[in-house]
């Protein structure tokens, strides 16, 4: 007997298998990251309402669920859409880097319903902002949840290594991916693989709250810290990095 499986799930990615069908990748509230072929998907009278592209969203049925074969889709009920992503090409380059790191930053059918929901919630917001140091802002605090949810979140508020508190009278303060963390004056010179960090940068990456109002050239150097991060973490650069750091 096949079993099959019902979820809500977001489309992170979306390859052509064939001429009529698809690979598909979703993220599943309940399941969590599945890969599924979507048989006769880019047909004109589909059962998934036409070909699927990335970010569609609703409720999925799936059979043959394993971490060794790929699923079948059976049904696709789409919703409307998260986000208005396709009128900014900044908007968009955001998520499809926010997509990036939750493919490979997240393991096959382990369950993270929190990070759905602020994956979800990152589309529609981002979708909606208003300028692009909106949408950075949005981006970093994604991915900070993301290293969260997975166990990997960095220490922000403090030098990781003399565990001194971060105030903003530290006379130098860096990043150091191998530490986790930020890292002050005192303790950089045993982290050869330190970022040094101005001010206003290690401020918001302490104080959160500080990157809704934080100008774009901080924004942009707290995104660069944090792909640096991913960098390492993934033993490669992601794909989408170009398209959010400025030259």
């Amino acid at each position: 007997m096949i079993m099959l499986t019902k979820d809500v799930a977001v489309c992170i990615r979306a390859v052509d298998y064939s001429e009529t069908s698809q690979i598909v990748t979703f993220f599943a509230r309940a399941t969590g990251k599945i890969s599924a072929i979507a048989k006769g998907s880019k047909r004109p009278k589909s059962a998934f309402d036409g070909p699927i592209e990335i970010f569609s969203y609703g409720k999925i049925v799936f059979s043959g669920s394993s971490k060794e074969i790929l699923a079948t889709l059976t049904e696709f009920e789409q919703q409307p859409t998260l986000s208005n992503l396709r009128n900014s090409l900044p908007a968009l380059n955001c998520c499809l880097f926010g997509a990036e790191l939750l493919n490979n930053m997240t393991d096959d059918y382990d369950p993270h319903p929190g990070l759905f929901d602020s994956f979800t919630q990152f589309l529609q917001n981002t979708g909606n902002a208003k300028n692009k140091s909106e949408m950075l802002a949005l981006l970093i605090l994604f991915q900070l949840s993301l290293l969260k949810e997975i166990g990997l979140r960095p220490v922000l508020n403090a030098c990781v290594n003399c565990k001194k508190d971060f105030h903003t009278g530290w006379s130098g303060s860096y990043f150091s991916s191998s530490a986790n963390g930020l890292i002050c004056r005192d303790c950089e010179a045993s982290f050869p693989d330190k970022m040094s960090l101005t001010k206003d940068t290690v401020a918001c990456l302490a104080n959160l709250k500080l990157l809704a109002g934080a100008q774009e050239k901080t924004l942009d150097e707290v995104e660069r810290i944090l792909v640096y991060h991913f960098t390492e973490l993934l033993g490669r650069r992601p794909k989408m990095a170009k398209h959010i750091l400025k030259s």
